[in-house]
């Protein structure tokens, strides 16, 4: 036991949590897409029952948005990219804050689910770029 304890111990570093080109904003596109598309149908419905289940639906996608952006702000994107566009801590912020609770999660505003798409593509736009380079 006391062996480990003083083992020499290395220094290990990983660029991402998977290997690369797993990334892809297209998942948070994909979500933001499934958001807005349940608006649309709670705000078609008269049902009570039925835009209950879609305000769920819609705060949980709104919460895989998230998600999927965080991935991509903490594990893809480096110093190097925040560098060579300074506006991407911007865009993710802004992105996630229209998924999360004064976003699509806590709306029924359409024009808000279309503002969260237009930020995914921007941040998409830099992404894509990235790989090129």
């Amino acid at each position: 036991m006391f062996a480990r304890l003083f083992a020499p111990t290395i220094e290990v570093s990983a660029h991402c949590d998977l290997p690369c080109g797993v990334y892809d904003p297209a998942q948070a596109r994909i979500e933001a897409e499934s958001v807005k598309a349940v608006i649309a149908k709670a705000l078609d419905s008269d049902d009570p029952d039925f835009r209950t289940r879609a305000v769920i639906i819609k705060e949980q996608r709104s919460n895989l948005v998230k998600e999927h952006l965080w991935v991509l702000w903490t594990d893809y994107f480096k110093p190097p990219h925040f560098e060579a566009y300074p506006q991407l801590h911007t865009l993710v912020n802004e992105a996630t804050k229209l998924a999360g609770a004064s976003g699509t999660k806590g709306t029924l505003d359409l024009e808000v689910a279309d503002k969260l798409l237009a930020k995914i593509d921007e941040i998409a736009e830099i992404f894509w770029a990235t790989k090129k380079a």
